[in-house]
């Protein structure tokens, strides 16, 4: 009878996620791993399974890679006055940039699903609930016993801009390179997949070397840049990565100096393109967006000026944009001017929201934003 328990106790985990490892279904069920294989052996003789076969869905997703955080975000009521008291108005929403991007994609859409890690508390519960409700495949994702979930806290000014936040994300890093090795199976089926540099160094090493690998048989890969620290998880070596996304702080993280003026900028975005990315995006926040491509003529870039809003809150601006850049080459391929464009757009449009992913947000939005002549740059 316990034999069969744990056998119907296995089948259960794998309907519930059919992406799951030997390994961890040892480790859930207390088993060895040939006890695991002796059982999946025996369903597969029951015909419960069909093999070691991933059901492929009607569409390809967009795989996103990164945080799924508790974003706890603190607006002052006047002037922050530092070594004192400040009142605050005080909010707590679901965030990270790998969920944001994705929540973005759902409201677009688009199949999504999500890896990340999860812990085993109320937030990490109450994450994952939000997610399936959005619309989000979470299923592959990681779950940590004994681990609180991430969480991302943001003071913000009267007006919204971000004075400070500070991020408590430990836990990702054990998103390893074995992590995502085992789930290959999931991340094959992807159309498009958006990794953020909450991923650690060997993590995003990993994803390019499949690039560089695969050549033109992986979905296309893209970089979003999370903050100024974190540009230590991006190597060196670019080739293989169709997208970076980063904004101009970021940008001089990478290159090691500061960019003063629009010369030196142009010239920080020609020297991370010879790096080996095929194409580039840099945000530049009320100034709009750069954006360019290896190959083109002396690496051009091409700036597009930011939308007129009256900001209500910055969170979440960033990974909108990014979200809707994604929904573009996802329909349009390469075609990056129009990327931006809607980008701009989807960022406006959370700029005059005070949610950090609209509700207003959907695929008609981008689809009506046409595919304008180029500024000259």
């Amino acid at each position: 009878m316990n034999d069969l328990s744990k056998k119907d106790q296995l089948y259960a985990l794998i309907r519930s996620n059919p992406f799951i490892s030997q390994q961890e279904l040892a480790s859930e069920l207390g088993l060895s791993r040939s006890a695991v294989a002796g059982h999946i052996a025996g369903l597969i003789r029951e015909r419960r399974l069909l093999g070691r076969a991933y059901v492929l869905p009607d569409s390809r997703p967009v795989l996103c890679l990164g945080a799924a955080n508790l974003d706890r975000k603190m607006r002052t009521l006047a002037t922050l006055q530092m070594g004192t008291s400040n009142p605050v108005r005080s909010t707590e929403v679901f965030g990270g940039v790998g969920r944001n991007i994705a929540e973005n994609l759902a409201r677009l859409g688009l199949p999504v699903a999500l890896l990340t890690a999860l812990g085993d508390d109320a937030a990490g519960h109450a994450l994952q609930t939000h997610a399936e409700d959005a619309g989000i495949d979470l299923r592959g994702s990681l779950h940590l016993a004994n681990t609180g979930s991430g969480t991302y806290t943001a003071v913000l000014d009267e007006h919204g801009e971000m004075l400070l936040a500070m991020a408590d994300m430990q836990l990702y890093e054990q998103l390893t390179p074995a992590f995502l090795h085992s789930r290959q199976p999931q991340r094959a089926q992807a159309a498009l997949t958006v990794c953020d540099l909450n991923l650690g160094l060997a993590s995003v090493a990993f994803l390019l070397d499949e690039a560089r690998a695969a050549e033109h048989n992986a979905a296309p890969l893209v970089i979003v840049a999370v903050s100024q620290p974190k540009m230590a998880h991006l190597p060196q070596d670019l080739t293989g990565l169709q997208l970076l996304i980063l904004n101009r702080g970021e940008l001089e993280t990478r290159v090691a100096r500061a960019l003063p003026n629009d010369e030196e900028l142009h010239g920080a975005c020609r020297e991370v393109l010879r790096q080996g990315v095929r194409q580039l995006i840099v945000t530049l926040g009320a100034n709009g967006v750069l954006f360019g491509e290896s190959g083109a003529v002396d690496a051009a870039m091409t700036h597009l000026p930011a939308l007129a809003v009256d900001a209500v809150d910055v969170t979440g601006a960033g990974d909108a944009f990014s979200a809707a850049v994604c929904w573009s080459l996802y329909h349009d391929s390469q075609h990056l001017a129009l990327a931006c464009r809607r980008g701009l757009t989807l960022a406006a449009m959370t700029l005059a929201s005070s949610a950090t992913v609209s509700p207003l947000i959907s695929a008609s939005v981008l689809s009506d934003v046409e595919d304008a002549p180029l500024p000259l740059s």
